[in-house]
This record gives C-alpha cells, structure tokens and sequence, in this order.
C-alpha cells in the first residue's frame, strides 16, 4: 500500500491497483503549487470526501469528470455533485458501512461542520474507517477529538491512521496523540498543517508530543509517495 501526499488534507492510497483519492485540494493550495501539484495529475478510481468545506471538495469535480472515479460521499454532497453533471456518486452518512471492489468504507463521526463553497448545506462531517487486505487505515477527516473513537477498534484493526494536527480549526498535536491512543495505532500521518497561517505547526514540538507516547508522526512532504 503507497500513499502519495499532495498538500493539506488531499492523498491518495494505492491498494492492489485501485487509487483512492481524498479530499482533492490543490489548486487553491499555494504550496500545492510551488510544489508543481496539478489537479490535471491527480489519478482516482474513487474519491472520498470527509465534508464539503472548500479546502476539502475545490477539485473534487474536475478529477471526478476527467477520471470517471466514483465518488463516495454524505447524502447532500451527492446533491450538489450531481448539480454539476457528477452522476458517479455513492451516498453514505454517518454509522454506515459499505463494501466496494477495494475492501469497506465505514462512515464515523467527524465534529466539525460542513458549508459547501455555494453557501448550501453539505450534510454531516464524517471520517471513514476503510478496510482492504493489504491495512485497514482510520481518516478522521476533518475533526475535534471526541470520545467516539474508541469504537473504531472494536470494529476493526487500525495500522496507521491520517489524522489533522494543524490546530485552530481541528485536532492538535496533543489532541491528535490522544486519537491514536483511542483507535490503538502506532503510526500516524498528520495533515491539515501549514497550509495557512492560522495552521502553521512547530514541526519538532509536535513530534516530541508523538514520541512520548511511543507514536510515530509522519509528516509527509508534499508530493512524497509512502510505502505502508
């Protein structure tokens, strides 16, 4: 399994030849752009959206138009995608969990929330706990901490879990450390950092918090590809 960072809350995970895309960001993201990240390159069979905030759905039409990709996503996302000529959409909301050719999609709680760029409403925020048989791997998306993450281990074994650490609007470092204590992982990939002043994060601070719960942080460059 390889996961390719792209900036922000936006990767991508190869499992056995399918590519599943998260949260496209990167036309807007001007360190996507330094980085020479096109949303033209972005490949997907499938892409997942954890809420309809701008930061987390700005490419999602174009990449869902040109790759055909399916897109799976909360009730009222699907609304606004088949509003601009997306059909390939797979609604789910929060509690579900659906099998697809690449493994299961379980929809869990996010607290957040979750305005479309238009102003419209975008339903439930919602990180997803997918299963395939190479790793079974937790997306908090978007998120608070919240004592709804102890379940997630009960459902399932977590081998790495990608979790945002940027602080102000989401999760911490600290906060992000006590997560991966609750979904039982001891490897996390942080996002939702640096991308604009309000989330800038002290990179050796945060890891020292990881570290001292014996949990590596992995904080990818963007456009680094990591072997899982």
């Amino acid at each position: 399994m390889k996961l390719t960072y792209y900036g922000h809350s936006c990767f991508s995970v190869e499992t056995n030849g399918t590519t599943l895309l998260f949260d496209p960001f990167v036309t807007y993201n001007e360190l996507a752009q330094k980085k020479n990240i096109s949303a033209e390159n972005l490949k997907a069979d499938f892409i997942l959206i954890t809420h309809g905030h701008q930061d987390h759905v700005a490419d999602a039409v174009s990449v869902a138009a040109r790759t055909g990709a399916t897109v799976i996503c909360a009730w009222e996302l699907m609304g606004w995608f088949n509003a601009q000529g997306i059909s390939n959409v797979h609604p789910m909301n929060t509690g579900g969990k659906k099998a697809f050719p690449f493994g299961t999609v379980r929809c869990v709680v996010a607290h957040h929330s979750s305005g479309l760029p238009d102003g419209s409403y975008g339903g439930n925020p919602m990180g997803f706990v997918v299963t395939t048989p190479e790793a079974n791997f937790y997306y908090s998306g978007d998120t608070a901490l919240t004592l709804d993450m102890q379940l997630i281990p009960r459902w399932t074994t977590i081998d790495f879990a990608v979790l945002p650490i940027g602080d102000n609007f989401t999760m911490g470092a600290e906060d992000a450390a006590m997560a991966a204590d609750m979904v039982q992982t001891h490897k996390v990939i942080g996002v939702h950092f640096d991308t604009f002043p309000y989330i800038v994060i002290d990179k050796s601070a945060a890891q020292k918090i990881f570290v001292d719960k014996q949990i590596e942080l992995v904080l990818p460059e963007i456009g680094q590809t990591i072997d899982l």
